[in-house]
């Protein structure tokens, strides 16, 4: 049985008895571990961030399988951080108070009390049940808000959005020391300027700005889509790699379009700060980090600076 094969079986037995998970073979067992062994030695110590949102967010089986998945990158050697947006979350505590939502190219127009929502709900309640997720595993998250020690500092983006800002610098203090002592760092993107003035910052330009401050190993997107597609109605069009100049010219050339330019634009800025590789995946998928880090075919797309780059 092959190891993706046999992590999606396990994926869909989540549920299911321990006498039933036991009836898979311990020869499956073995080369699920002997082809996952390659790979735990090459990212031992490195740090990987995860920019974690949408349907997997959403979804109480997919968030449980994202915790265990942290936790087991954590017990093999490997050093995850955490980063979260909660757009659809803001969104529907907005609603609930019959406040209306504006967006200009795709940001949120952020007045003072559209802040303090963002706030409470990045914070006080996406990244709450994130670290709970996590530490029903093990006791091992910690959540922080960019305020927190002034780990991510802003500056306002424009007048016309509000209290929407743009990183700065990220100040890693905090997170050395969490990661040095084997904890997970579970972030909130809020960040403050030097006078404390709070600002809504993107999830993933907050996971580019905190990935190179790190000098991570890996950035990965969950997403709501497969990776980039060759051909957007065939699934098996999936491209598993890409080096920057390749995925520049397929978005040249009108392979890459739409909601995937953005999406792929935030894996080059991440490679192009130092980040190893960055990598799009299916959040819709149980375990799907686990599969794409720790197995030869991968599931997603991965992007690196040159064609011989990442593992």
């Amino acid at each position: 049985m092959h190891v993706v094969e046999y992590t999606r079986r396990m994926a869909d037995q989540e549920h299911a008895s321990a006498s039933d998970v036991s009836g898979i073979d311990a020869g499956s067992r073995a080369a699920v571990l002997v082809e996952a062994l390659p790979y735990i030695q090459a990212f031992a110590d490195k740090i990987v961030v995860v920019k974690f949102g949408g349907n997997a967010m959403m979804d109480e089986a997919l968030s449980h399988s994202f915790a265990a998945d942290v936790v087991l990158l954590r017990a093999i050697g490997l050093r995850p951080v955490v980063v979260h947006g909660g757009g659809p979350q803001i969104g529907k505590v907005l609603a609930q108070l019959g406040k209306e939502t504006e967006f200009r190219d795709g940001l949120r127009v952020t007045d003072a009390e559209t802040l303090d929502v963002a706030r409470m709900v990045l914070t006080g309640r996406v990244g709450a049940d994130i670290v709970s997720a996590i530490n029903r595993h093990d006791r091992v998250a910690v959540g922080l808000s960019g305020e927190d020690a002034g780990l991510i500092i802003a500056t306002q983006r424009s007048e016309a959005l509000g209290y929407v800002g743009d990183v700065v610098d990220v100040n890693r203090k905090i997170l050395d020391t969490l990661l040095r002592d084997h904890f997970i760092p579970v972030i909130s993107t809020i960040g403050a300027d030097a006078t404390g003035q709070a600002f809504n910052i993107n999830a993933d330009s907050a996971a580019i700005a905190i990935a190179e401050s790190l000098g991570a190993e890996k950035l990965i997107y969950l997403t709501d889509v497969p990776g980039v597609l060759t051909d957007v109605n065939d699934p098996t069009s999936l491209v598993s790699k890409l080096s920057a100049t390749r995925a520049k010219l397929l978005i040249e050339d009108g392979v890459i379009a739409g909601g995937m330019i953005p999406k792929v634009d935030a894996c080059l800025a991440a490679i192009d700060a130092g980040v190893g590789s960055a990598h799009i995946l299916d959040g819709r998928i149980a375990h799907v980090v686990l599969l794409e880090l720790l197995t030869d075919a991968g599931v997603g797309t991965m992007i690196t600076r040159t064609d011989g780059a990442g593992s």
